[in-house]
């Protein structure tokens, strides 16, 4: 049985009226890319307030790798809800965030001591990155990427890159924080071919000591192991290893970035692994929570313990039903094929992909580790997508990239059936534009 079922136009009437009252009680600065209003939602579709059911491409920007309302976690919801809400760790602390830092511990790349802090959000996670490399490192930069995102609060917009819509009119930001390009080789800002480039953009960081900032004033390199709202852009297999080399030469802390790409989303409980690299400081949130503001930086000891008593914290962060979530979470990692399924589901979907790229030149590129999987687009298709029963959301400097944070929980059936809404899509854009497209 179909899982998609439209019973009226997309928006129906009642997301229409909520769209009016909306427009009229929030600001415009906060986007929203469909006009679909939720009502319920489970495992990897969810229905609006009109009766219309669609599968879930978006999976709340990749904060549900382990589904809606996946029943582990809610019952560990209510079994918290019937204890305490919130007391604040900084006042009087509860035994689930000790246990869920030594979980993290425990599963993070490295054999190394490791801790870890709980905040609220990945930007918060990030800033927080940032102030325990310049707190231990006693340097004052950060190199961030070409395509990279990191955030909505000024230092991670300081170290976002793309500017419309999410730096325009918001500055000035942080100093110190310079920008390289990534290896994003099917629009590389060389101009050359991997592997005869020999990972010139790693090795070019180099040159960026000599030109841009001094090796000696930079705390740490933080980057996505694959980059999220940049477009999913997943290096070569060599990339980081130079990279990595680079900071441990120069004394230079690494920060990796697994907001988006973590919790299984790569075929790895970390794309870090994938990779082999062992980061100084790693950032994780969104699937942390399954569906429940969460964040962390998990980090070597003696890095971690290098801010002062009090200099880190915040209110809400770490907060009990966030913990019993993330909990949960976890155990569904230790006990289920989930990662075993996630690259099902990324090969699932690039045989599909591979077949419509060579039937339409609207499609530019082809890439993704595990079920972290886009296709490169020329024209918009996101519209055509949610009428017809598929919630998708675009990524890349240029919009033009959709992507798959499709819950893990999708069936084969179901991955089938919003994959052949993609590919209606696609063919929609080139048959109105007689299969004739250019590149941006």
């Amino acid at each position: 049985m179909s899982i998609i079922q439209l019973r009226t136009p997309i928006p129906g009437p009642k997301s229409k009226a909520l769209s009016e009252r909306r427009a009229k009680a929030v600001p415009r600065g906060l986007s929203h890319g469909t006009p679909i209003y939720v009502a319920k939602a489970e495992d990897a579709w969810l229905e609006d307030v009109d009766g219309n059911r669609y599968l879930d491409f978006a999976g709340g920007i990749g904060c549900l790798n382990v589904g809606h309302r996946r029943g582990e976690v809610v019952d560990a919801l209510k079994q918290q809800l019937d204890r305490f809400l919130h007391t604040c760790v900084q006042v009087t602390p509860y035994e689930s965030y000790v246990r869920l830092a030594e979980r993290m511990n425990e599963v993070t790349p490295g054999k190394f001591p490791k801790k870890t802090i709980f905040v609220n959000s990945g930007a918060e996670a990030v800033e927080n990155a940032v102030k325990i490399a310049r707190a231990y490192t006693k340097r004052p930069a950060v190199i961030a990427f070409e395509d990279a995102f990191h955030g909505r609060t000024m230092m991670t917009l300081a170290l976002t890159s793309k500017t419309h819509p999410y730096k325009a009119g918001f500055a000035p930001f942080p100093s110190e924080v310079y920008r390289v390009p990534y290896a994003y080789c099917y629009r590389c800002s060389y101009s050359l071919q991997y592997p005869s480039c020999e990972l010139y953009c790693a090795r070019h960081l180099e040159d960026t000591f000599k030109r841009v900032v001094a090796n000696e004033e930079v705390a740490a390199i933080i980057a996505e192991p694959v980059l999220g709202e940049g477009g999913f852009i997943a290096p070569p297999p060599d990339y980081f290893k130079v990279l990595i080399e680079l900071c441990r030469k120069y004394g230079i802390l690494f920060i990796a970035d697994e907001v988006q790409s973590g919790f299984g989303r790569t075929g790895a409980l970390f794309a870090c692994e994938r990779y082999g690299v062992e980061p100084d400081l790693l950032v994780t949130a969104k699937s942390l929570g399954g569906g429940l503001p969460l964040a962390a930086v998990t980090g070597r000891a003696e890095i971690m313990d290098a801010p002062g008593v009090g200099g880190l914290g915040g209110t809400f962060a770490g907060n009990p039903l966030s913990c019993a979530a993330a909990l949960a979470v976890l155990d569904l990692f230790e006990s289920e094929n989930l990662l075993v399924r996630d690259n099902e589901l990324g090969a699932q979907f690039q045989r599909r992909a591979r077949e419509w790229q060579r039937r339409w030149p609207i499609i530019g590129d082809i890439r993704g580790l595990g079920g972290m999987q886009a296709v490169e687009l020329v024209q918009e298709i996101s519209q055509y997508c949610y009428e017809h029963g598929l919630i998708t959301i675009t990524a890349g400097s240029y919009s033009n990239v959709i992507r798959m944070l499709v819950p893990l929980v999708i069936t084969n059936e179901q991955m089938d059936e919003a994959l052949d809404v993609l590919e209606s899509a696609i063919a929609n854009v080139c048959d109105a534009k007689g299969a004739v497209a250019q590149l941006v």
